[in-house]
C-alpha cells in the first residue's frame, strides 16, 4: 500500500503527523484488539499531493492572507473561495483508483467519510468539531466527499479557530478517515472522567437512539447514567425524552425520523450494556493513560468505538 492510503491496521498513535488524530487513533484501537468498524486512512500526504498536482497551494496561501479577522464576511469570501478551488480542482487520477480500490476491498455499500486534522487533539487545540463528516456515502458520492473533508481544514470556523489557537503559519494538513458504516440502534459519547465534577473515579455515559450526529450536533438531550469506576456501580441514571433520531435516508444520506411513541421515554441502555461499555472504555484510558472522550455505536447486540481523544478540557 502506498504512502497515500494505510489501512487502520498499519497506523498507530504515532502516526498523527499522517493519518490526524482520528485515524491515529483508529489504527491504535484496531491493533489493540477493540471492535472498531473496519476502514482506511486517505493520508495528508495524498492531500498535499492533491495540492501539488493541481497548483493550488499558493492560490489557497494567497486567499488566507487577504483575510482581515475582524470582518467575518472577509473570512466568508476566503473560504468559499477555497471550497470551490478545491471542488472543481481534477482528481488525480492515480490517487482516484487507489481510493476506490481500497473502498471495494471493505465490501460494504457505505462509509463514513469523516476529516482527521494532522493538529487534531494535540495539547494546544482540539479540532474536534471544527472539521467535517459525511454518514451513509455510497462509491459515486465518495471521492466528492473526500473533497469536501479536504476543503473543510478552510470553512470559516476552521480558519477562525487556527488564528485564534496562534496556528496562522503552523502546516496543518487534513487526513481523511474511511470506515465502514455503523446503523446505530443506539450511540453515545463516554468521558471516562466526569467532565463536570472532574471526578477521576467516575465517569459519563450519554446514549440516544439512532446515529450519533443527534447527540454530536446537540440536536437532542441524551440519556446520561453515572457510574462509578471501582465496582461499577451505576450512580445516577437520568432518561431523557427522545422525539426522533438520524437514520440512513433510502435515497441516500441521513434524515430524520419519529420515534414511536412508546420508546421516547425508555432507557437507551440496560444496566447490563452499561456495564459492558464501561468496561471497553475503561480498556482504552488504561491503554491510553490519560482520560478520554470516546464515540460509540451500538448495534446486533455489539459495541463499536467509532473514535476515542483526549478530554482536553480538564
Amino acid at each position: 500500500m502506498s504512502d497515500f492510503i494505510k489501512n487502520f491496521i498499519e497506523l498507530s498513535k504515532n502516526d498523527i503527523h499522517l493519518a490526524g488524530g482520528k485515524g491515529a487513533s483508529l489504527g491504535e484501537m484496531t491493533q489493540t484488539g477493540i471492535l472498531v468498524p473496519s476502514g482506511f486512512v486517505i493520508t495528508a500526504k495524498a492531500f498535499n499531493q492533491f495540492l501539488a498536482e493541481t497548483d493550488l497551494r499558493q492560490e489557497i496561501e494567497a486567499q488566507l492572507n487577504k483575510i482581515d479577522y475582524k470582518n467575518i464576511d472577509s473570512v466568508d469570501q476566503a473560504s468559499k473561495t477555497i471550497f470551490d478551488l478545491i471542488h472543481d480542482a481534477k482528481f488525480p487520477k492515480d490517487l482516484e483508483k487507489e481510493i476506490l480500490n481500497e473502498f471495494k476491498k471493505l465490501n460494504v455499500d457505505l462509509v463514513a467519510v469523516r476529516s482527521s486534522a494532522t493538529a487534531e487533539d494535540s495539547s494546544t487545540a482540539s479540532w474536534a468539531g471544527e472539521l467535517e463528516s459525511y454518514l451513509n456515502t455510497d462509491e459515486n458520492h465518495l471521492l466528492g466527499n473526500v473533497k469536501k473533508c479536504w476543503a473543510s481544514l478552510f470553512t470559516p470556523r476552521a480558519i477562525v479557530y487556527r488564528m485564534e489557537k496562534g496556528m496562522r503559519k503552523t502546516k496543518v494538513s487534513v487526513a481523511v478517515v474511511i470506515q465502514a458504516m455503523i446503523q446505530s440502534d443506539v450511540s453515545g459519547i463516554c468521558f471516562t472522567v466526569h467532565p463536570v465534577t472532574k471526578d477521576k473515579n467516575q465517569m459519563i455515559i450519554e446514549a440516544g437512539y439512532g446515529l450519533g450526529e443527534a447527540i454530536v450536533s446537540g440536536s437532542i438531550t441524551p440519556d446520561s447514567y453515572v457510574i462509578h469506576k471501582d465496582d461499577y456501580e451505576i450512580i445516577d441514571i437520568n432518561i431523557a425524552e427522545q422525539e426522533k433520531k438520524i437514520i440512513r435516508n433510502p435515497a441516500g444520506g441521513n434524515h430524520w425520523v419519529e420515534l414511536e411513541k412508546e420508546r421516547r421515554g425508555k432507557q437507551k441502555l440496560s444496566g447490563e450494556q452499561i456495564v459492558e461499555l464501561v468496561k471497553i472504555c475503561l480498556n482504552i484510558e488504561k491503554h491510553y493513560g490519560f482520560s478520554c472522550d470516546i464515540e460509540w455505536g451500538f448495534v446486533e447486540n455489539k459495541f463499536y468505538i467509532l473514535q476515542s481523544r483526549p478530554i482536553t478540557t480538564l
